[in-house]
């Protein structure tokens, strides 16, 4: 292998190749992430829309399944985040992923037992304060990127966020191969993350009716819509979508009450742990009020069509890249695949 396909993510993940899968809520599940693992990349288990006590368990899964690096990904604002940090530490997995709401008493504890953190930030600001908070490694996200997602394009945020900060950047948003692995590191990056490309192969726990949704749209059918939760997400357009976008506020609302519902009887969490987060959200956020109600929308949707097999009722959040992918290779060949590529261009650059 090159000694440019060895980066320093490598090193502190302990991983062969740079290649991180993101922790993609209802899809991320242990299956997943230990077949990435396997691979030679890292995989990162979904833990925001697992129960907190129930994540553990989970970890255990992994375990059984790969004895190489993987993460976990979870909200630092959510209820229950301190019992995921303290299930993170106790099993000793290797890396911590979060977003928003970063806290700095939290990210000490995890630092303080040695675990990486990999925080995903959508711009160049985000980045340096996330470093400033104890970042080991960055991944920024732009506008290519699925579900929540900025304005910036990852062809500007990934080279301008790897000179602010002097921690390594993992690129995400419009990744699935080895050119774009090899233009990602010419960008100044460590590596790539990838969501969609993992959403789309062989050990994706998503259904078959969901994924052949992905399989068929064109790129024209991925865009960026406020109607789910009045905050930008990429998405695969669909019936759903269309409904919320041409329907009224007060509908929104009241869909979202139901959901926010349906997401506390999931959770188990009490109203005022919910309320807190809420709230904590809404600052960090700065969202309005019908945009904190409408946040539930997201998880409770995307569990529609990512777990219960129901593209038309559920959102499906999506990177760019879902318009270019027809095939569902198992995580071993995609990883092969991006390598070899990454490979073949490096050498006809240097030719």
């Amino acid at each position: 292998m090159p000694p440019a396909l060895h980066t320093e993510i490598c090193d502190l993940l302990g991983i062969r190749y740079p290649i991180i899968q993101t922790g993609m809520g209802w899809v991320a599940k242990p299956e997943l992430v230990a077949a990435v693992s396997n691979a030679g990349a890292i995989g990162f288990l979904a833990a925001a829309t697992i129960p907190p006590r129930e994540v553990e368990a989970e970890i255990e899964a992994i375990k059984k399944l790969t004895d190489k690096p993987f993460g976990v990904n979870f909200l630092m604002d959510a209820p229950g985040a301190d019992i995921i940090i303290e299930a993170i530490i106790r099993q000793g997995v290797r890396a911590a992923g979060y977003n928003r709401a970063p806290n700095a008493e939290l990210i000490q504890r995890l630092k303080d037992a040695g675990v990486i953190c990999v925080p995903t930030c959508g711009a160049v600001k985000h980045a340096v304060k996330a470093e400033k908070l104890g970042a080991d490694i960055i991944v920024v996200q732009g506008s290519e990127g699925g579900g929540h997602t900025g304005v910036v394009p990852t062809s500007l945020l990934a080279p301008r966020a790897s000179d602010a900060v002097k921690v390594p950047v993992v690129a995400a948003g419009g990744y699935f191969d080895g050119r774009g692995l090899v233009s990602a590191l010419a960008y100044g990056a460590a590596g790539v993350a990838m969501g969609t490309r993992f959403l789309m192969t062989a050990e994706s726990p998503v259904p078959s009716i969901t994924q052949d949704r992905y399989k068929e749209a064109d790129v024209s059918d991925v865009f960026i819509t406020s109607g789910l939760d009045g905050m930008p997400q990429r998405v695969v357009g669909n019936e759903l979508v269309s409904r919320l976008e041409s329907g009224n506020v007060i509908g929104r609302l009241f869909f979202a009450l139901r959901n926010a519902l349906a997401y506390r009887k999931f959770t188990g969490a009490p109203i005022s742990e919910l309320l807190g987060s809420a709230l904590s959200m809404r600052k960090n956020e700065r969202l309005t009020r019908s945009q904190m109600l409408m946040a539930v929308n997201a998880p409770m949707l995307a569990k529609t069509a990512m777990e219960d097999g129901d593209p038309i009722h559920g959102y499906l959040p999506s990177g760019t890249v879902a318009g270019v992918i027809t095939d569902q290779p198992t995580c071993a060949e995609l990883v092969e695949t991006i390598v070899r590529e990454a490979e073949e261009t490096l050498q006809r650059l240097t030719v």
